[in-house]
């Protein structure tokens, strides 16, 4: 029923955890925010059954008078980003409802949404890796160049999506089937397994992995080896 649902949440930087084994694990922490049900849509109306989520707070005066209106009318504090989830039913979805964390209470794999660091314009080779041309034989202050852009081509043209120098990052990207190491519903924290894209303040939109994942998770591991070691206590007993 909530496996559509998302929450968005800010990167608050980097951290470890440690298991009981020893192991250190690195995690990146999101403060989440808790979402509100603005607008339930209906089948009848629509064609399709879908439920309006508003997250973060806005300044009223930051609002268009259209978009005032709108959350007068739905008698709520405006909120800063609305998203829409298409849903099979929304029998069990109220407006005004809020929806935190316990969406993730058995999630062990998230799909994260975010934009990547900015850096500028950037050169052929850091933004593509590319190898760089010959450092001799007549190779003369284009060490570093992207070479020919092939223009001996009927149409004699730059094709486009050409890899050539250019803007690099900033762009918005999705990581799959992350780990969910931990979450702390008295913080609204979540710590999740490795980096994600992004820098501190980062929004990040957090959702369950779409895809069927069978692999075990860190505790799953620790647990069967655990397992294993107690059999084999057992065995030379």
């Amino acid at each position: 029923m909530m496996d559509n649902l998302a929450l968005i949440g800010k990167k608050i930087g980097m951290s470890r955890e440690f298991f009981k084994t020893g192991q250190s694990v690195p995690v990146t922490v999101l403060k989440m925010e808790t979402g509100r049900v603005i607008n339930v849509i209906n089948k009848e109306n629509r064609g399709y059954s879908a439920v309006q989520i508003g997250y973060g707070k806005i300044k009223n005066s930051k609002l268009t008078k259209s978009m005032k209106g709108y959350f007068a009318k739905k008698n709520t504090e405006p909120k800063k980003i609305l998203k829409e989830f298409r849903l099979e039913s929304t029998e069990n979805f109220k407006e005004g409802n809020e929806i935190g964390l316990e969406i993730f209470e058995n999630v062990k794999f998230v799909d994260v949404k975010s934009k990547t660091i900015g850096k500028g314009f950037a050169g052929a080779m850091k933004r593509h890796n590319f190898g760089g041309l010959r450092a001799t034989h007549g190779v003369s202050i284009s060490h570093r160049s992207h070479g020919s852009t092939g223009q001996r081509q009927d149409p004699g043209k730059v094709f486009k999506g050409k890899k050539m120098a250019g803007h690099m990052g900033d762009k918005i990207r999705t990581i799959q089937n992350i780990e969910v190491i931990k979450t702390d519903k008295e913080n609204n924290l979540l710590y999740l397994k490795g980096s994600i894209p992004g820098s501190k303040n980062t929004e990040v939109l957090i959702r369950k992995s779409v895809k069927d994942i069978k692999r075990m998770s860190i505790e799953e591991k620790i647990e069967e080896i655990e397992k294993q070691k107690k059999s084999a206590d057992k065995k030379k007993k």
